[in-house]
């Protein structure tokens, strides 16, 4: 299994919000830890780490979620099995967290935002909505994007407009694949770089405060 590092607060019961966030390539999973004072205090945070080795890959000490080829396109293997474990691992969630999870969001920065888009899209219901922080879309048949429609999981895609990693004409590329195929999409666009603005993460829970109304 995964392994991950949780911060919930003392009156979590069934029924409580609980954001997944997934950290980037090269990182580890109490990277996004670090939100948790940005995110409402009645909600759960677990940060599951990847589960690639980045090192093979030239990614550092820390993990990776899939193995980056170039543009928006991954090598399959890495990615199909990093879907698999996020899949047996929300499957497990209400065991980890003592409680069965009310809104599951599913959130990630750069390639953890990527796979929760992936995620999102391949497992249709598992999550409420899925944050992408300077992630892509996957250009993967495995992602297949055509068969969305208005059911599909709703997406809030922060991209910095000055990033030099995931550029944002990759955002603009997923976005207008997301928007012909009417899936729902809420954007956010910021003067940063490959970061997350706190800016971003205000926007982020007001989106899913939306869907809750």
């Amino acid at each position: 299994m995964l392994g991950y590092d949780l911060s919930r607060p003392p009156e979590a019961r069934d029924g409580t919000t609980v954001a997944m966030l997934l950290h980037g390539r090269g990182s580890h999973r109490g990277d996004l830890q670090a939100l948790r004072p940005h995110l409402p205090d009645s909600w759960t945070v677990v940060t599951p780490q990847a589960p690639h080795p980045g090192h093979p890959w030239g990614y550092g000490p820390g993990w990776a979620w899939y193995r980056y080829l170039e543009e928006d396109r991954v090598e399959e293997e890495s990615l199909a099995r990093s879907l698999e474990d996020l899949e047996r691992f929300v499957a497990q969630l209400p065991r980890l967290l003592g409680f069965q999870p009310g809104h599951l969001i599913l959130g990630g920065f750069s390639q953890g935002g990527t796979m929760s888009m992936a995620y999102a899209y391949t497992h249709p219901g598992a999550v409420t909505a899925a944050w992408n922080f300077s992630g892509f879309l996957a250009d993967s048949p495995i992602v297949a994007t055509s068969g969305l429609g208005p059911g599909a999981t709703p997406v809030f895609w922060g991209h910095g407009t000055r990033d030099p990693n995931i550029p944002h004409g990759l955002a603009e590329k997923g976005r207008g694949v997301l928007r012909r195929n009417g899936a729902p999409l809420t954007i956010g666009d910021y003067d940063i770089g490959h970061w997350i603005d706190p800016a971003e993460i205000v926007d982020a829970v007001a989106f899913v405060e939306g869907l809750e109304r």
